[in-house]
């Protein structure tokens, strides 16, 4: 290579570091809003507020968790679809919006795919089968079998209609051959009902339940993730008992409004993936399985997600108008 040459690649390398150096430090230069579209002391909310924390100390700005709860987490997605492209309001948002109510809801005004633009995947949060005590299955062998001796005996809970535990809930009953009544709640009172044992199972986020695990109050059977969760390391996944496509859990990531300037989208992606390492402790501990990677990976897995998402709410009939 000629010495021009060369020097012409190391200047614009130069020139590139510095303009990286030049908007980072340009952005944030005031507070940042991150919308986390269910309520407060959920998941996304435990997981949005340990990783906005972070944040607000590496790039010195603060970094403020609003809930905007509402219609299985469309409120606060179309706030954020309608929000300056400023990057100064971001969402951290997970399956429901994402992948599955693009499918579940017919007049839904925003395409999340289209409108948003992933920045990062924090983490996963597998979902795990849990059943009340005086079920007396210990193993999912023993559960299948009782559920199939038990057919149209068994109720499970869910946190409404085509969310992750109703749609997982719904799946295994059909694999398995089954059926079992379905018993919508809204928030967590039907964790309430579960552990009075008015239902008998659920397949519930392992952050929701790890307390009631820890206590004896539910038992875990299967989670159903990829690998097993690293919170939950001797419970095997569904995956290992047979049914290999079967749904996966939840996740969690940042996104932002489309049209987002890029430097935005590198800002956060980068700060995040530092931030994980201090992170992986606590929220392994919550149950949750830190990721990070790029912004194409994120976009890729995403398009995924939904594309899975779609067949399996369309097999359960559900819908919502």
């Amino acid at each position: 290579m000629r010495t021009r040459d060369l020097l012409a690649l190391v200047a614009a390398g130069l020139v590139a570091t510095s303009v990286f150096a030049q908007a980072t430090t340009a952005y944030p230069t005031r507070p940042v809003r991150v919308i986390v579209a269910f309520t407060a002391g959920g998941t996304t909310d435990i997981v949005a507020r340990a990783v906005t924390q972070k944040l607000a100390e590496s790039l010195k700005q603060p970094f403020v968790v609003e809930n905007k709860p509402g219609a299985g987490g469309n409120v606060g997605t179309e706030y954020v679809v309608r929000s300056p492209p400023d990057g100064y309001t971001l969402i951290v948002n997970t399956v429901g919006p994402m992948a599955v109510n693009k499918t579940l809801y017919r007049n839904l005004p925003y395409d999340p795919l289209a409108d948003l633009v992933p920045i990062v995947r924090v983490c996963d949060v597998p979902n795990v089968l849990v059943v009340h005590p005086d079920v007396p299955a210990r193993t999912f062998e023993e559960f299948v079998a009782y559920a199939k001796a038990n057919p149209r005996k068994l109720n499970y809970a869910s946190t409404g209609v085509g969310t992750a535990a109703h749609l997982s809930s719904f799946t295994l009953s059909q694999r398995i051959g089954a059926e079992a009544q379905h018993i919508p709640y809204k928030g967590a009172d039907g964790l309430t009902d579960l552990i009075a044992g008015r239902t008998q199972f659920t397949f519930a986020t392992i952050p929701s339940v790890i307390g009631y695990i820890r206590a004896g109050k539910l038992r875990p059977l299967a989670v159903n993730s990829l690998q097993r969760s690293r919170s939950m390391p001797d419970v095997p996944t569904v995956a290992e008992k047979g049914f290999p496509d079967f749904p996966t859990g939840s996740w969690v990531g940042f996104f932002a409004p489309k049209a987002t300037p890029a430097v935005v989208v590198t800002v956060i992606n980068r700060a995040v993936n530092d931030a994980l390492p201090s992170l992986e402790a606590q929220l392994t501990a919550e149950g949750a399985d830190p990721v990070g990677g790029t912004p194409a990976d994120f976009a890729v897995f995403t398009q995924q997600q939904f594309e899975k998402w779609r067949t399996i709410v369309r097999e359960s009939g559900a819908t919502v108008d």
